[in-house]
């Protein structure tokens, strides 16, 4: 039943053991039907009992029917009744973490997620719901942060400018995909425009909002839907062992530990590609934070042609993008168009160490115009200048510009930001951004420029 005690979805045990069903559970027409071009479901498959019944044996893997319903044993019906009876004691937040992506889901397939999780150990599952329920409390009575530019105290562009990641298309199977690209990940930058809670604020957002905003649209358009899951490709092209900071993979264990806790058994694969030769003991160090179960739904790719094949395998090539193999939007275009507003057109971080003085530049053509904005964490300050770098004969549109930051130093103090441009510039132009330290020639201090590229 749902959080309001309606009841969404029965089984009896033969339907959860797959007995006189169709697909061993499941209803007629599979497990879920696939996207068609669009993103929008086909019609559903169909499946005679007898050519369900083989599909299951040789062609999937019998370890993710695991724990799937229709799939269940004699003892994991017991637990699955049992642990059904003990969520019908307890309170709506108990319930509404069950549901993590609302009754929609379906009874079946939400218990069988949680209790794969913990083995279908009816003491561990409760325990287990019990601690999410704690974890995602500050964050639910927050409404799980609606606004993802709040969540992250900085503008959403300024933020995936330096750590790419994106929803876009489906997998086969109905599941969302999504591409995060820690290989360009700017710590340096992140640093200086929001902080690592901030950071777990703006996930929350991403797994309650997005993640399964698409679920819920998806299952409105095919009621066969039924596996609430994602399929992820990781991409550590430009990876270098400066990515690999204490803060970065703080903030991956972070959101580790969310998901494993909170949103358990919603990855249906991932597949790290572009991974460099050291990679290697980075992943070890990396799986250790994962429930085995998890783990094993990993796949390291080595060979863009291998990858490549793989993900058009599990994706038509009408829903994966250009940039992965397929003909689907180029992956930085989706996150322009989702996340881009107005006039918006591209967004240029650079991060300027300063030490005396230094400069950064962006060249924009005649249909643009661009406005810079300052993050930093610096209490002494800078002295900033733009002017055009190419001609020297134009007046600078800013001259002496001073910022510093005003907040606090604590970790989760967000640093102070600001635009120096009045308006926007208009190009042709090479925009050059100098900047002079009130510090001194002794002392560093980082400052992230944001080129926001505006069309005329």
């Amino acid at each position: 039943m749902d959080s309001t005690g309606k009841i969404t979805e029965v089984w009896d045990a033969a339907q959860l053991m797959g007995k006189n069903v169709s697909f061993r559970g499941l209803p007629e027409g599979g497990e879920n039907s696939t996207p068609n071009g669009n993103g929008a479901p086909s019609s559903p498959r169909r499946f005679s009992k007898r050519a369900s019944v083989k599909k299951v044996e040789t062609g999937i893997d019998k370890l993710m029917l695991w724990g799937q319903p229709g799939h269940l044993t004699q003892e994991e019906v017991d637990v699955y009744f049992k642990f059904k009876a003990e969520v019908e004691t307890r309170d709506k937040d108990f319930k509404d973490t069950i549901y993590s992506f609302g009754a929609v889901e379906g009874e079946v397939f939400a218990y069988c997620r949680w209790l794969r999780a913990r083995k279908f150990n009816l003491e561990d599952t409760v325990k287990m719901v019990e601690e999410a329920t704690v974890c995602r409390n500050e964050a639910k009575l927050a409404g799980f942060y609606p606004d993802p530019s709040a969540a992250l105290g900085c503008e959403t562009s300024h933020y995936l400018s330096q750590y790419p990641q994106l929803y876009s298309g489906f997998a086969k199977s109905g599941a969302p995909l999504f591409i995060s690209k820690p290989g360009v990940l700017n710590t340096d930058a992140v640093e200086c425009v929001t902080t690592v809670q901030n950071i777990v604020k703006f996930h929350w957002h991403a797994m309650m909002h997005d993640f399964g905003g698409r679920l819920r649209a998806y299952k409105a358009k095919n009621p066969n839907f039924k596996r609430f899951e994602c399929v992820c490709v990781m991409d550590l092209e430009h990876l270098t062992m400066g990515h690999l900071s204490q803060k970065t993979l703080s903030i991956v264990k972070d959101q580790s530990a969310i998901d494993s806790l909170c949103f358990p058994e919603t990855l249906a694969k991932m597949y790290i590609v572009n991974g460099p030769r050291f990679f290697s003991t980075t992943w070890k160090l990396i799986k250790g934070w994962l429930d085995p179960r998890t783990a094993s739904k990993v796949e390291v790719i080595s060979g863009r042609d291998k990858w490549e094949e793989k993900l058009r395998d599990i994706i038509d090539v009408s829903e994966l993008p250009e940039d992965y193999g397929g003909k689907a939007p180029a992956s930085i275009k989706t996150i322009e168009n989702e996340n881009y507003s107005g006039k918006l057109k591209r967004v240029h971080t650079e991060v300027m160490y300063l030490r005396g003085h230094s400069s950064v530049s962006h060249q924009i053509s005649s249909d643009e115009e661009v406005e810079i904005t300052i993050y930093t964490r610096s209490k002494s300050g800078a002295k900033f200048t733009v002017s055009d770098a190419a001609n020297k004969n134009q007046a600078p549109w800013v001259t002496d510009f001073e910022f510093m930051h005003t907040g606090g130093d604590g970790v989760q103090d967000l640093p102070s930001h600001t635009s120096i441009t009045k308006e926007k510039i208009p190009g042709p132009a090479t925009i050059k951004v100098k900047g002079d330290s009130k510090s001194g020639r002794f002392s560093s201090s980082n400052f992230t420029t944001i080129f926001s590229v505006y069309r005329k």
